[in-house]
């Protein structure tokens, strides 16, 4: 028993010696060595500056323009249309062809518009200017106060055909429809009415209405569009007027009747 106890015993001071090892202090690290680096004797850096050109042309490149992206509400189909639509006119507005080519078109026809607004608002006659107002031979015949119940026409139109203005001979005769128009009862002739009251005036049964609408358009566009007229097509507007004329008296005969 003695023996044991004192196995024991060396035992348990092996085993607190163990413990009190284990629980030891690890060793203090060494702090780290510093060293000084050599002064740089080198030369100074130079600045590059970028050039600007390059850089103005780097901002305009698509690639490079960074956008953040932001949060939108839905959008209707209207509005989305609108967006790509816009977004596809910046785009040609921003193209090599348009800087090139389209640019200076959309210029000339601004000019030209703008030339043409100052000409009217001045009133200048702009035929007359381009070298194709027609020739106007002098009459003894104001057209701005005529009165179709005054003016004798078989003169005048004779005067007009001799001088060569076919385009007041044309006048002259679509003015004598009116008057046989009027005589009729058909219209009712007014100084200062159009051309297209005196066709709504007219009956819409029967041709006179259609015919009338198609001797009105040849004589505004004679007299108001200055359409040069030759012999033989003047023949054909007079002829026109005649078989009108004849027509106007039959019709009048018709509503007698009735």
């Amino acid at each position: 028993m003695a023996f044991f106890s004192c196995w024991f015993r060396v035992l348990m001071v092996l085993a607190a010696l163990g413990a009190g090892a284990a629980h030891a202090a690890p060793p203090a690290e060494k702090p780290p060595t510093t060293r000084t680096l050599p002064p740089d004797l080198g030369p100074a850096p130079t600045l590059r500056h970028p050039d600007a050109a390059r850089l103005r042309e780097l901002r305009g490149q698509r690639a490079f323009q960074y956008e953040e992206p932001v949060a939108r509400p839905e959008q209707s189909a209207w509005d989305a249309f609108k967006a790509r639509l816009w977004r596809a006119i910046a785009e040609w507005l921003n193209s090599r062809s348009y800087s090139h080519f389209w640019r200076w078109v959309f210029y000339a026809l601004f000019l030209v518009v703008g030339v043409f607004v100052v000409l009217k608002l001045l009133q200048l006659d702009i035929t007359a200017m381009l070298g194709r107002t027609p020739r106007r031979v002098g009459l003894a015949y104001d057209t701005a106060a005529e009165n179709i119940h005054e003016v004798d026409f078989a003169t005048r139109l004779a005067e007009a055909e001799a001088a060569g203005n076919l385009r007041l001979a044309v006048r002259l005769g679509y003015l004598q429809l009116l008057k046989a128009l009027s005589d009729r009862g058909l219209i009712l002739w007014q100084p200062d009415k159009t051309n297209h009251a005196y066709l709504a005036e007219l009956p819409l049964n029967g041709p006179l209405r259609n015919d009338f609408r198609e001797i009105t358009r040849q004589f505004e566009f004679v007299w108001y569009g200055e359409l040069a007229l030759s012999g033989p097509l003047y023949e054909r507007v007079r002829a026109g007027h005649r078989a009108f004329q004849r027509q106007v008296a039959g019709a009048n005969v018709a509503r007698r009747a009735a």
